[in-house]
């Protein structure tokens, strides 16, 4: 089977694509994390990518998928962000401020019963990509993907690591890139949807979503890996300390 074709992507339109190779040295790190996250085990895995908005994510989770799925693992492919609550529910909580998006905008529940919880248990079978596609608000709960023995699930996006999820992952790795280089980026890249509002909406929701989340969660107090991905054709991986 080709390595292409042993990752399972989410039917999500949300969706970014594969990202060109950037560097040979790029190309390195992705090679020694797959190598690390393979020596968890033979069976099924989790790992989870965390980070600020517009750390590059999505992006390192598909270079990893691949990595992995060139190794001989059967690979599935997932966003946080296809997990999040509806929109038309929005009236019925805050999701606008940092503090709300932080508590309110994602669906755990679901990501728990349709994914995560299918991928650790031995018997099943098949588990959902997808839950509410965030561009065309349509359910993709029911729509699944075959589970093997040796399945790897490579699962992005922010607050991975907070309480309701932690427990889940095999591997942690967190995307790093200071705060102002994240809203930069992230204003750059919502231009399309969110205008003149770009950077505001970075700073003062996502970035204050962050901040909460980073004091109330301690992520970095347990990953297996940091990437400093500052500049894409040249991150570095940090790992911490042992103890």
């Amino acid at each position: 089977m080709p390595p292409e074709s042993r990752v399972h992507h989410s039917v999500s339109t949300w969706r970014q694509p594969v990202p060109p190779p950037a560097s040979a040295g790029r190309a390195l790190l992705v090679s020694e994390l797959a190598g690390r996250v393979l020596a968890r085990g033979s069976g099924r895995l989790l790992v989870g990518i965390d980070g600020l908005t517009a750390a590059g994510k999505t992006s390192f989770g598909h270079e990893l998928a691949a990595e992995l799925a060139a190794r001989g693992r059967t690979v599935l492919r997932a966003t946080l962000d296809d997990f999040k609550k509806p929109w038309k529910d929005r009236h019925l909580y805050d999701r606008e401020s940092g503090e709300g998006y932080y508590r309110n905008a994602y669906d755990y529940d679901t990501l728990r019963r349709v994914l995560l919880d299918p991928f650790r248990s031995p018997e099943a079978v098949a588990c959902a990509l997808c839950s509410i596609d965030p561009l065309t608000q349509v359910d993709h709960s029911a729509v699944t993907t075959p589970l093997t023995a040796d399945a790897v699930l490579v699962a992005d996006g922010v607050f991975a690591f907070r309480p309701e999820l932690d427990g889940f992952w095999d591997y942690r790795i967190w995307i790093d890139v200071d705060a102002e280089l994240s809203v930069r980026r992230g204003a750059a890249r919502d231009q399309d949807w969110a205008g003149s509002a770009a950077e505001s909406v970075h700073r003062d929701r996502y970035l204050a979503a962050a901040r909460v989340y980073l004091a109330e969660a301690d992520p970095l107090g347990r990953v297996d890996a940091i990437v400093d991905n500052t500049a894409f054709d040249r991150p570095r991986l940090i790992l911490p300390a042992a103890g």
